[in-house]
């Protein structure tokens, strides 16, 4: 068989999951619960079954595309987005919404085609399919809020896609080569492509999108949300832009905004929202450093973080879809009932928060590692203290003010066995990947020569996270939760926005009803001037103002004017 023929026998796992998605909708009962588990799990398969290599390749234009691609970073990439589709899947089994899982599976096989794509244009159709089915998670929620947070989410995304289209088209044009690899930040195409690639981190200025838009979704919703854009767009930086100087320092920003507007958060899957863009800066800043064991450890902590972020969301998914409860100020003593959730939520903490034996720990500590390496002194102790500050609102804060503190008064259950299972299986994972490293080792872009379990890398981790802890319960007064709203950069965009639109629309209104009035007022001292101006015969003693004629007169000399300078 030639390899045309042995290309088009490939199955794309991307593919296998956007069937999936289409099929979905036409089942009811066991076999959509089938379809739900065994669509993600064929896909797995195809994937491992894949060699690496250029496996499908096309011309379009005058350019090469490969829309199918695989090395080991792609595979790595690939394999956690479909893993997370298996186990997402399994714990909204019970979710009644009819567009969720679908939707979910359109956005997991269009983050696993980025991965895959060996070439600029066919990361940005995926790109944009992605962004479709996102939307349509926040949507099938279907409450006011998922609403309105899906339209201003789909916005900024929109506004993304058009920045990377641009930066992706001017690329192209300019080296005539449409395959997607290592830039430098070096022209306005590149630039344009990094912006678009970093909207999808949750980078400042507007990092806000994702705690805006992420708790708006279901319980089951925001467990997919947390786990394909900004890992993709980590993938996407990983690929196009190591050792870009300018990301250590994104990236560490992304980290610190992340911690405070955690703490000051009453609403616990908000809190896990801005988790989200803390923890995708330690990966930032990984992929800033450029060295072979920061580039290993930002894909490692990508890996780690899907599984824990996902596993913590579970518990807080767990919590809401039981008690219908968000706020941390109306939550509290759900251990007495909720054990099983418990459990798996304080090992998600644990691994958050990189406690030794937990898959953080093997995964970020590679990362401060890189930097220490790299003499990089001040970026070192800024993710040192970044370590304290992520025990503090995600590995104590969550868990503390959910399931400890005060006694609620609610005794809710632990959720149905597909919601139980699901977190098992993924607080299994953080607690097998820290004990054992070894297997995500081997799936690293680099060969790994780092071993996490040292006397110093251990007494170092320990110290930092005691320390947070003391401080945590010393200052529990004031961390202690209200019912309030912590203002952050969205507000310009939901409230100063909209003011400033609906102000001008006011405005523009006025100045219409004034002109109009004025031009009736002139109409009939027209009128007048001409009935004082007839003759007897009919005729008029003159047709029109010698004003109005030098008004034209000048309009149209500037039109010509115009047209002469922009030939």
């Amino acid at each position: 068989m030639n390899s045309a023929a042995a290309a088009s026998l490939i199955l794309h796992p991307a593919l296998i999951l956007i069937a999936g998605a289409l099929l979905l909708p036409l089942l009811r009962g066991t076999a959509r619960n089938v379809a739900v588990l065994s669509a993600p799990t064929l896909a797995l398969v195809a994937l491992w079954l894949l060699p690496e290599g250029r496996l499908w390749q096309l011309q379009w234009l005058d350019y090469s595309l490969a829309p199918l691609a695989v090395d080991k970073l792609s595979r790595l990439f690939a394999t956690i987005f479909v893993l997370m589709a298996i186990v997402g899947g399994l714990f909204a089994l019970r979710q009644q919404s009819r567009l969720e899982i679908p939707a979910a599976f359109l956005y997991a096989g269009s983050a696993i085609g980025v991965t895959l794509a060996g070439d600029l244009i066919t990361v940005f159709l995926f790109w944009e399919f992605m962004a479709v089915g996102s939307t349509l998670v926040l949507w099938s929620a279907g409450t006011p809020g998922a609403w309105a947070a899906s339209r201003r989410y789909v916005a900024i995304h929109l506004a993304g896609g058009v920045i990377l289209f641009a930066g992706i088209t001017g690329q192209i044009l300019a080296t005539g080569d449409a395959g997607f690899h290592a830039m430098r930040a070096d022209s306005i195409a590149t630039w344009l492509i990094l912006i678009g690639f970093l909207i999808n981190t949750g980078a400042p200025p507007i990092s806000a999108w994702l705690p805006d838009a992420y708790p708006e979704a279901s319980w089951s919703g925001t467990v997919f949300l947390s786990a394909f854009t900004t890992k993709t767009a980590v993938y996407v930086l990983l690929r196009g832009f190591p050792g870009t100087e300018i990301l250590v320092w994104i990236g560490t920003f992304m980290i610190f905004y992340g911690i405070v507007y955690a703490l000051l958060e009453n609403d616990m899957r908000r809190i896990l929202a801005y988790s989200i863009v803390n923890q995708v800066g330690f990966m930032v800043v990984g992929i800033g450093i450029g060295t072979e064991m920061a580039l290993n450890g930002a894909a490692a902590h990508a890996f780690a973080h899907i599984i824990y972020k996902a596993l913590l969301l579970m518990s807080a998914g767990a919590v809401l879809a039981a008690t219908g409860r968000r706020k941390c100020s109306e939550l509290g003593g759900l251990f007495h009932s909720m054990p099983l959730t418990t459990i798996c939520g304080t090992i998600g903490a644990l691994a958050i928060s990189s406690f030794p034996l937990t898959s953080g720990f093997v995964s970020k500590s590679m990362v401060t590692q890189a930097a220490a390496d790299g003499h990089m002194q001040a970026v070192w102790l800024l993710l040192a203290a970044a370590s304290a500050g992520v025990f503090l609102h995600a590995g104590i804060k969550f868990p503390w003010f959910v399931f400890f503190q005060k006694d609620s008064g609610l005794r809710p259950p632990d959720p149905p066995p597909s919601m139980r299972w699901a977190m098992i299986l993924f607080a299994f994972l953080c607690i097998a990947l820290g004990v054992w490293p070894d297997p995500l080792y081997a799936l690293l872009p680099y060969a790994v020569d780092y071993a996490p379990y040292t006397a110093a890398h251990v007494i170092t981790q320990l110290q930092l996270l005691l320390f947070s802890g003391l401080a945590f319960f010393v200052m529990l007064d004031y961390l202690r939760r209200t019912p309030t709203i912590t203002l952050d950069v969205d507000w310009l965009w939901r409230i100063a926005g909209p003011v400033a639109a609906r102000s001008f629309r006011d405005a523009l209104r006025i100045t219409r009803a004034g002109l109009n009035e004025q031009l009736l007022s002139g109409r009939q001292a027209m009128a007048d001037s001409i009935a004082r101006h007839r003759r007897p015969d009919g005729l008029l003693l003159r047709s029109w103002p010698t004003g109005g004629m030098a008004l034209w007169v000048m309009v149209m000399l500037l039109a010509y004017l115009a047209l002469y300078y922009l030939r």
